[in-house]
């Protein structure tokens, strides 16, 4: 990404609260037959005091990004939007996108079968509990047990990333006003994203 002092975000806990409420994920791998790219959820680890996530690849994606053999890029997008001139002041008319972005990088670790299948319980777990009436792996565990055999899981502590908050920080108060209290009508995430922005800088 641009390296842009200003829109840079160096805080590990920033990093985690993006995977934390943006877990859909694409990872990137530099397999022998070039780039590849799949989409999968991210769970942060919790109880770790670095950045782990874990996740799983459905196979045969784990053979085609020759997964655990080298460094991969796990990209996280948070909110993100395109910010209209119209929203600035007369006379500035160069449009841009505002987004809150991480780039990951790691080895990723090959989970065993039954860590695999722990991992996959975890997981839907997770997105589970705020369902009404929600499910869990262990009401069928011989069949959910037979459909985790098409799953690769992994954990990857990441070892460095890269990410950015560009959140209008280049412009003055009264135009960032007034681009968050437009997204506050069309996209509450990023309005909520530049509101926190500006109360750190605020103190």
């Amino acid at each position: 990404m641009r390296h842009t002092p200003r829109y840079l975000m160096t805080d590990p806990l920033e990093v985690k609260r993006l995977i934390r409420g943006n877990p859909w994920a694409t990872f990137v791998s530099p397999a022998s037959t070039g780039l590849v790219a799949s989409h999968y959820p991210a769970l942060l680890i919790e109880d770790e005091h670095e950045i782990v996530i874990a996740s799983h690849f459905g196979r045969p994606d784990e053979q085609l990004h020759e997964l655990g053999d080298h460094e991969i890029l796990v990209i996280i997008q948070g909110p993100h939007d395109y910010v209209s001139p119209s929203l600035y002041a007369p006379g500035d008319l160069v449009p841009t996108w505002n987004h809150v972005t991480a780039h990951l990088y790691g080895t990723p670790e090959i989970l065993s079968e039954e860590e695999n299948y722990a991992m996959l319980a975890q997981l839907t777990d997770h997105f589970e509990k705020g369902t009404p009436h929600g499910r869990s792996l262990s009401e069928d565990e011989a069949g959910t047990r037979r459909a985790a055999k098409g799953t690769v899981g992994l954990r990857m502590r990441v070892d460095r990333f890269d990410s950015r908050a560009k959140l209008s920080q280049n412009k003055s108060p009264e135009v960032r006003d007034n681009i968050t209290g437009h997204y506050e009508r069309t996209n509450a995430a990023l309005a909520a994203e530049m509101r926190r922005v500006a109360d750190q800088t605020a103190q």
